[in-house]
């Protein structure tokens, strides 16, 4: 098991988590959430999604809540694959 570093300021470090399963709903059918977890503050932000979501809907969904009003983080820690959180990145990129 890899430990998990502290972070040294607000905002540096995020967790992921998808709650999926859910009955659709809302205007756009949303079945899910995704959950980020800032590490330092333990402030989470809850964000209506798709459970099939790619890295790019992620990453602009990121975009749009999370560093709306605060910095960008320099840590995603996510159960998701390596190959969706490179793109993930990938796609966070451009925008900062």
């Amino acid at each position: 098991m890899i430990k998990i570093q502290e972070p040294s300021r607000p905002w540096e470090i995020v967790h992921m988590d998808w709650t999926t399963g859910l009955p659709p709903g809302g205007d756009r059918s949303y079945n899910a959430f995704l959950v980020i977890f800032y590490r330092f503050s333990k402030t989470p932000i809850f964000s209506p999604c798709h459970k099939d979501d790619t890295a790019m809907d992620t990453a602009l969904l990121i975009w749009n809540r999370a560093t709306s009003w605060t910095v960008i983080f320099t840590s995603i820690i996510s159960d998701r694959d390596p190959k969706f959180t490179s793109a993930l990145w990938k796609n966070l990129q451009p925008t900062i």
